[in-house]
């Protein structure tokens, strides 16, 4: 940012959040909700599996001689699995509402060499017919 404003000291850098596909919000919403009741099952000691008629299997059993361990394990996998859901690698750039480079396109960012050449590239293109010499 500090190199883009020495060389446009006018130009206006804003970040902004990238919102995933609805399928992936959804899935992670439905995470985050099956995780805090799978910690409180955990916690308070019920066995789902039992209403069900099940045998419970041995990760439960084990969940539940190891409540802190099982606890910390649900949550930190759920949460690694939510932030995946959530996150999108988008680095999109615009100059006067125009895109001008996307990461979700051109799969990588660019060097700061390119983000310079194209920013120059597209000013020139931008600046109106009496302004030229």
């Amino acid at each position: 940012m500090q190199v883009l404003y020495q060389r446009y000291p006018d130009i206006r850098i804003e970040g902004e959040n990238y919102l995933p596909l609805p399928l992936y919000r959804h899935v992670a919403s439905f995470l985050s909700m099956f995780k805090l009741a799978l910690i409180g099952l955990i916690i308070i000691g019920k066995d789902p599996f039992a209403l069900c008629g099940m045998q419970a299997p041995g990760i439960w059993v084990w969940g539940q001689e190891n409540k802190i361990y099982a606890c910390m394990m649900v949550f930190f996998f759920s949460n690694m699995i939510e932030n995946q859901c959530m996150s999108t690698g988008a680095f999109e750039i615009t100059l006067n509402d125009v895109p001008v480079w996307s990461k979700l396109e051109s799969g990588h960012l660019p060097s700061m060499q390119q983000l310079v050449q194209i920013l120059e590239n597209e000013m020139k293109m931008n600046v109106p017919m009496d302004h030229r010499s």
